[in-house]
């Protein structure tokens, strides 16, 4: 097995390279960005033919690594010839990668979450054009792929995500007043601020949800969301006969990175097209990993957390609306972190730009145009609240 990983120096990409390490497969390029110190330390234990960095470290990351081609357009190195492309590159810069891999008919472990909520027909199209596969990386996703295998989607009556519920889940009643440091300390996963932040308003669920029907070819509709405070139960599917079926194991974003990559190679070429895989062995000593202690179920908050409400909401309207959500967001996030605006903020700016987000249809020039407006408009928004 052969890899290359989009956005290596972060954690998803790090958390692969460690899988791969512990598998003993090769890596054939990196995308790394402009953390330079840490692609070092990956190329020198590597050995990668290929890497990508940002613009304005170029120069020097030719200078640093003269026994390597270095390039600066990710999609390129996505594009390469590898049994697997990890992408887990945040944000919309982590979409014409993951269409450039998909149209070079190349396997991909897509934790790049941006691409199935704002542009889910375009990737399919790019997978139609290519002949790429694609299975999702995130826990969840991955838990709902395993429990997808060997079923027939017409029997699915409700597909379950699990949210921890972030660290607001027990309190305060008044979200008001809470601070960034507070925010950021997510009770179950070590993740980046962004999507830390987003687990505390969860956003990151409503995204997960809109991802999830993307993905499996359901309405959202049939896309729940329960608090499981645990993080053990990562999803499952409850079938039209009643019976339910779930996926759950640590909070080890190694494992369903190991999955996914496994499972890539024979993935999705369309919507739902759910296929099994052989799995690899041990990943990071789980098999004495205890099966006990107590499971909780609840419900979500929707007065505390109105972003998984808009979510739906965005994912409902479809066109342009999911751009306008994930660029609002973004923005009211780093607002937040900033100390521009307060917690409860985030919501009603997201809600302001979507109100106001024109009518259109989703082209990739659309997206981009949407995105752009989206992003102006939320800090004129963010900048109005901190005045």
């Amino acid at each position: 097995m052969k890899l290359t990983v989009l956005g290596s120096t972060g954690s998803i990409g790090t958390q692969a390279l460690g899988v791969a390490r512990e598998r003993g497969w090769g890596v054939a390029a990196l995308a790394a960005g402009r953390n330079l110190d840490v692609l070092e330390a990956q190329v020198r234990e590597f050995r990668p033919e290929v890497v990508s960095v940002s613009e304005e470290v170029y120069t020097e990351a030719r200078s640093r690594f003269p026994d390597v081609r270095v390039i600066s357009n990710p999609s390129e190195v996505a594009a390469l010839p590898a049994d697997v492309v990890v992408n887990a590159m945040s944000g919309l810069i982590g979409l014409p990668p993951t269409r450039a891999a998909l149209e070079a008919g190349r396997a991909v472990a897509l934790a790049t979450k941006e691409a199935m909520v704002t542009a889910a027909h375009l990737m399919w199209e790019a997978a139609a054009v290519g002949g790429g596969r694609v299975v999702p990386v995130d826990s969840e996703h991955t838990g709902m792929y395993q429990c997808l295998t060997g079923e027939d989607l017409g029997d699915v009556a409700e597909l379950i995500l699990t949210a921890s519920g972030g660290p607001f889940r027990d309190g305060p009643a008044d979200l008001s007043a809470v601070t960034p440091e507070q925010a950021l300390k997510h009770p179950s996963w070590n993740m980046g601020p962004k999507v830390t932040l987003d687990s505390a308003t969860l956003m990151n669920k409503g995204l997960e949800v809109m991802e999830c029907a993307s993905l499996y070819g359901l309405p959202l509709s049939q896309v729940g969301v329960v608090i499981h405070p645990q993080s053990i139960v990562h999803a499952a599917v409850r079938f039209r006969d009643g019976s339910l079926k779930g996926q759950f194991g640590p909070t080890d974003m190694r494992l369903p990175i190991a999955y996914a990559i496994d499972a890539a190679p024979t993935g999705m070429r369309h919507p739902g097209d759910v296929r099994g895989a052989r799995r690899g062995p041990e990943v990071a000593g789980h098999l004495g990993w205890p099966l006990r202690g107590h499971w909780e179920f609840r419900e979500p908050d929707p007065v505390r957390f109105p972003c998984l409400a808009l979510a739906y909401r965005a994912g409902e309207a479809g066109g342009l609306l999911p751009t306008a959500l994930n660029a609002a967001d973004e923005v009211a996030v780093e607002a937040f972190l900033s100390g521009g605006v307060g917690f409860t903020d985030i919501p009603r700016l997201i809600e302001r730009v979507l109100d106001e987000t024109p009518a259109g249809t989703l082209t990739w020039e659309t997206l981009f145009e949407t995105d752009a407006w989206a992003r102006a408009r939320a800090r004129e928004l963010t900048a109005g609240v901190g005045a």
